[in-house]
């Protein structure tokens, strides 16, 4: 294992919606006091809770002992601590809401992943579909002009996230530093293994062996790069994380690969010259639908005739992706602003439109990411004393839990995949 205990942490504040959010041990977090109460949104939470849960494999408990929904002696239990300030978020903007509720303990349960998943079994039917339309058009908040993802706002949007501390990551990753849906074998649950086969099942579909030259948009900790290298390969990654660069750099050299890996500080929109390969493992989620175009047109431009590009993407159903990319949620607030998760049929559709390539081989690995996120959710609960001592706070540990087990929830059920393509030009007739 490289040395990134030796580097040290370095917090960043994060801004949410312009204002910003303590890290660490910079005191309240802003903008989570419980709303003021509104009667009519309140109640009409509730009703729609109640009624969503009646029928769910889940057991809700109120204080005083009422008990609703329909799971049975096994089923995983919410419980709700806090019912006036519970309802009092849902019916503010229930995308943000429910997750901010857990935060600050308005419910709390013993298996997250395991309540989550029958919620995000119906996520698109919970709340009846005319309400869903009145309640984008009217109650929740909508994605803000600060968080679009021009050059300077998608440095400030990776920032808020990337940056948070070298040393947290590095505490509920693998010892490969990778960020991204591990590929598990046949009757393994070894997440170093599941990783090192991920990072050579997308460098083969871009045909990367010795004497390639590739480049790589989303350097991460230096994982791929230093597979790649280790190939033969030679490596130009980009970044604009200078936290990562300066972690990627010394696990580079470290694993005497340094000479063969250029990391640069650059944006996608700025990368030069023409390659043999391009990888790019789940990085498009954080592009934006507004410049999905540019990021294809990229990988078209830089890669040389006879190239083939490896993209890594979580993807989510079209129709989906379609009525909820305007939405501003628990995560865009919280983990990942600025960002939109496509569908296969929007990148095959930016392909055709600007690009000559197509998607020559597909291979997914959805339920491989909830296995993942298990192994990153247990591991950070279990150096959570470690992580504190970076200077991070509960709600900060109720949030990175809820996030992980969130997502964790929408790969177990499909509502989420994740796809390895191969991307080659179109045959010219």
């Amino acid at each position: 294992m490289t040395t990134q205990h030796d580097v040290p942490a370095v917090p960043a504040r994060v801004r949410t919606s312009g204002r910003s959010v303590p890290r660490p041990n910079e005191g309240v977090w802003p903008g989570l006091a419980t709303p003021p109460l509104a009667p009519v949104k309140g109640r009409a939470a509730e009703i729609l809770f109640r009624n969503a849960v009646r029928s769910l494999p889940v057991r809700v408990v109120f204080p005083g002992g009422e008990r609703i929904g329909a799971g049975g002696p096994d089923s995983p239990v919410m419980r709700i601590e806090r019912p006036r300030g519970f309802f009092a978020r849902l019916g503010h903007d229930s995308k943000i809401g429910f997750g901010e509720a857990y935060m600050v303990g308005d419910w709390t349960t013993t298996d997250l992943p395991g309540l989550l998943t029958p919620f995000a079994a119906k996520l698109s039917t919970l709340i009846p579909k005319p309400l869903q339309a009145m309640a984008r058009r009217y109650v929740e908040a909508r994605q803000p002009r600060e968080e679009v993802n021009t050059l300077e706002g998608s440095q400030e949007n990776i920032h808020r996230h990337y940056d948070l501390s070298n040393d947290m990551f590095a505490l509920f990753l693998d010892d490969t530093m990778s960020y991204s849906a591990g590929w598990f074998a046949d009757g393994s649950d070894d997440l170093v293994l599941a990783q090192e086969r991920k990072i050579d099942g997308i460098l083969d579909m871009a045909g990367v062996v010795d004497g390639t030259h590739v480049c790589e948009i989303g350097t991460g900790w230096g994982g791929l790069a230093t597979r790649a290298a280790q190939r033969g390969a030679r490596v130009t990654t980009l970044t604009i994380s200078q936290e990562q660069k300066t972690l990627a750099e010394q696990r580079l050299a470290a694993a005497g690969v340094a000479d063969r890996v250029q990391v640069l500080l650059r944006d996608y929109r700025e990368a030069q010259g023409q390659y043999d390969a391009v990888v790019s493992v789940e990085m498009i989620e954080a592009v934006g639908e507004r410049y999905w175009p540019t990021y294809f047109g990229a990988l078209d431009r830089l890669l040389k005739p006879g190239g083939r590009v490896g993209l890594q993407a979580i993807t989510m159903p079209h129709d989906r992706m379609v009525v909820s990319k305007g939405d501003y949620t628990w995560i865009h607030k919280y983990v990942f602003p600025g960002g939109i998760i496509p569908s296969v049929e929007s990148i095959e559709n930016n392909l055709a439109r600007g690009t000559s390539l197509h998607i020559a081989e597909r291979r997914s690995l959805g339920f491989d990411y909830a296995r993942t996120l298990g192994h990153w959710r247990r591991r950070f609960l279990d150096n959570w004393d470690e992580v504190s001592g970076l200077g991070f706070d509960e709600t900060f540990r109720r949030m990175w839990e809820f996030y992980l087990g969130y997502c964790e929830a929408g790969f177990r059920v499909g509502y989420l995949d994740v796809f390895q393509l191969s991307l080659q030009r179109r045959p010219s007739f």
